[in-house]
């Protein structure tokens, strides 16, 4: 087996927590063009990397980079338990054997768009639905329903000695969800409802009210907790939904929403913590037009987004690269390995490179802006487009540029990408019952 190495690599509860002690982790990332003619189950997919300027509509443009990042999700997993690797070559052609359960919940969302465009023929991926999921029920070694950071994608073995993770099997549970209410099929309505009841959510609150980042069998709970506003939401939501073992809804309550001032916008934030904490749970959970007692999030992630491209534009006289077109700094690869940085304040060692799924991921958000950064990358910067899209980063100062990609970059910008166009991910979503319940039970109106 072939794993990253994990000494360069930080995990998200290292950056919100500032561990430094944490799981060492590898995101990863793989996209590129699918071609209409191959709906089959031997995906092909554009040799070129360099096919020319992006399409001339958005809806065009951004059909281009789902299919994609589909392509990623479809070819570097496991055929047979559906775990989808947690980087890949930007090529393709990896053989690294490393999944993560959070691109795998990704990946089962983008099953559910593929299907809803056509992108492969419906009984390859509904077949593909049932394996994966078969797999983690039946298969997959978990605790108390929640499953190891890091596995191998063949066997499901836990992998890099990674922790049993809170908030990535909540990403997962996002993806296997999604699959219950798209497809209507009762064996993956009956897998996906028998997985989300066999998590014991009190027993990650490890007897407090805010839930432990995750368990090892060497150590125990881990010390460090979600406790401040990040990508939390969505973990809250599911556990607090739950039909079985669920955790009270005051404990939305329980954590903390720090507010940050930058150039005169104020938003709910987690000071130190990259960009995509305004949008993992944004993915699935529909907070537009909603609203609870501190804030409306949907709002909040636009004014962070806009508060970002303010920050980026600050760094034009020291990078001369960024630029109203060209902007976006999120946790990504760099030349120096896997770092967490952006802004504002100014985290980790910025050098000017830029990360396509900062602005992807963002798409909802500030769509005009996000897409003219990303239509500017495909066209000016032909090498940032591979097999499986965009690179996870690149440096134009410098010419570097990535030859990875990571799963849970490209699946985030693949998940916003559908809902700016269609909606599809949310209203998909948001048909779970455990969803309104969980929202309705925490004061959202």
């Amino acid at each position: 087996m072939s794993y990253p190495a994990p000494t360069t690599r930080l995990s998200r509860r290292e950056w919100l927590a500032r561990l430094g002690k944490t799981m060492l982790v590898s995101p990863l990332l793989n996209m590129a063009w699918l071609n209409m003619a191959m709906i089959s189950m031997s995906c092909g997919g554009s040799k070129s990397n360099n096919s020319g300027p992006p399409p001339p509509s958005d809806d065009q443009f951004l059909d281009e980079i789902e299919r994609a990042i589909f392509l990623y999700f479809w070819e570097q997993a496991s055929s047979t338990a559906g775990q989808v690797k947690d980087r890949a070559l930007a090529r393709g052609n990896d053989t690294r054997t490393v999944s993560s359960i959070a691109a795998t919940g990704f990946g089962l969302t983008a099953l559910c768009i593929a299907d809803q465009h056509g992108y492969m023929a419906r009984a390859n991926v509904i077949a593909r639905v049932r394996a994966t999921l078969t797999f983690l029920l039946s298969q997959m070694p978990h605790q108390n329903g929640f499953f190891y950071h890091f596995v191998d994608m063949n066997t499901g073995q836990r992998a890099i000695n990674s922790e049993v993770s809170s908030i990535d099997t909540a990403l997962l549970l996002c993806g296997v969800l999604t699959c219950r209410q798209h497809f209507q099929d009762q064996q993956i309505i009956d897998l996906a409802t028998q997985l989300y009841q066999r998590v014991n959510w009190p027993w990650m609150l490890n007897g407090g009210s805010t839930f432990s980042m995750g368990w090892t069998p060497e150590n125990g709970f881990i010390t460090a907790r979600w406790d401040t506003y990040s990508e939390l939401m969505m973990l809250y939501l599911l556990a607090i939904g739950a039909t079985v073992n669920p955790i009270p809804a005051s404990a939305w309550q329980a954590f903390t929403r720090p507010s940050l001032t930058y150039q005169g916008l104020t938003y709910i934030t987690n000071t130190g913590a990259p960009l995509f904490i305004h949008q993992y749970s944004h993915a699935w959970f529909d907070f537009c037009n909603k609203q609870d007692a501190y804030a409306n999030y949907f709002n909040n992630s636009i004014t962070a987004t806009q508060a970002h491209q303010l920050f980026c534009s600050s760094l034009a006289s020291r990078f001369s690269d960024y630029s109203n077109n060209l902007w976006g700094i999120t946790a990504s690869d760099s030349v120096n390995g896997y770092v967490a940085w952006g802004g504002p304040p100014p985290m980790g060692a910025i050098d000017g490179s830029i990360v396509p799924c900062a602005t992807g991921g963002s798409i909802p958000f500030r769509s005009s802006d996000c897409i003219a950064v990303l239509r500017n990358i495909r066209s000016k910067f032909p090498q940032a487009w591979q097999r499986y899209s965009f690179v996870d980063a690149f440096n134009p100062l410098s010419g570097w540029y990535d030859a990875d990609v990571i799963g849970i970059d490209l699946g985030i910008t693949m998940l916003m990408a559908e809902n700016q166009r269609t909606g599809f991910v949310w209203n998909t979503f948001m048909k779970n019952p455990e969803a309104v319940a969980a929202m309705t039970a925490v004061g959202f109106h």
